[in-house]
């Protein structure tokens, strides 16, 4: 069963919702030093002014990161690797295929200050998806 057929089945669909803001909810809570301060404060303020818009953006992206990783995890099972073990020794490989989905979507986005608030974020953005690229090889083994 791949990435896609895995999120077009509902029951299974949730349950990765909510484990990838999980996910997302750790790396912010990690979050250390001014930098982690700022971070923190913008996602408590975001989570505060829209409930749910993590949510609504993990539901948003998971097809197009799906579609960016399915490849990896299939070099993962070609090379018989597990896609966490792959995925935690290649993270750049991953940051830069998760990368490209938001990248593409802030570039086509009509919205200005979607744009400027990403165009700020980019450059600290490779560490932070680094840092969660484990996690999120755990999480596709779970229902991979």
């Amino acid at each position: 069963m791949n990435l896609n057929d895995v999120l077009n089945d509902e029951a299974q669909h949730a349950s990765i919702v909510e484990d990838v803001c999980g996910l997302v909810d750790d790396e912010v809570a990690k979050q250390r030093g001014i930098s982690g301060v700022a971070v923190k404060a913008s996602y408590k303020l975001v989570q505060g002014v829209k409930p749910g818009f993590v949510r609504s953006v993990v539901r948003v992206l998971l097809p197009d990161f799906a579609t960016v990783l399915e490849p990896i995890c299939e070099k993962a099972g070609t090379q018989g690797q597990s896609v966490g073990s792959y995925f935690s020794a290649h993270t750049p490989e991953v940051a830069d295929a998760l990368l490209s989905v938001t990248d593409a979507r802030a570039q086509n986005s009509q919205h200005r200050s979607i744009k400027s608030a990403y165009s700020k974020l980019r450059g600290s953005a490779r560490k932070n998806v680094e840092s969660a690229v484990p996690g999120l090889g755990r999480i596709i083994e779970k229902y991979v």
